[in-house]
């Protein structure tokens, strides 16, 4: 992920919940910047690792991590669902139906793709769960597209 997108969603979360605003603890020292929690989050949402993989390489504890994780999918939802994660509105499908039309796809509004992506990072306790033909772990995308990406 560049680091642009990575820290406009870190300041989205940021501003949505005071949880990852740093803060003095009770004995005066700083408590864990807004960083390290969401570093840890996208860390674990990621590589698919547990909570408690990050305590040395972040200096974080498993509770913090997770309370981190639920509250950062929690701002992401909030903060993102409005643009990203919303059902096309009538202006929206008349404007994916006439561009479809157009490159002679008519009644198109995206197409659909599926594809087997080789999980490195898979947890040994559910890569038998996730083995493909090829013996190894694999994850299907689902991606609904439209031209609109392109732009």
């Amino acid at each position: 992920m560049r680091k642009p997108l990575f820290l406009r969603i870190v300041e989205a979360v940021i501003a949505n919940d005071v949880y990852f605003q740093q803060r003095r603890d009770a004995t005066g020292r700083q408590g864990l910047s807004s960083l390290q929690k969401c570093t840890a989050a996208m860390r674990v949402l990621a590589y698919g690792t547990s909570v408690d993989a990050h305590d040395e390489y972040l200096r974080i504890s498993k509770t913090v991590t997770g309370d981190a994780l639920m509250k950062f999918v929690e701002g992401v939802i909030s903060c993102f669902s409005q643009q990203y994660l919303r059902k096309p509105n009538d202006n929206d499908l008349a404007r994916l139906l006439h561009v479809g039309e157009e490159r002679g796809f008519p009644g198109m509004i995206g197409s659909i793709d599926c594809m087997h992506w080789e999980w490195k990072n898979c947890p040994n306790a559910w890569a038998g769960q996730f083995a493909g033909r090829s013996g190894k772990p694999t994850i299907i995308l689902e991606v609904v597209a439209s031209y609109e990406l392109w732009i």
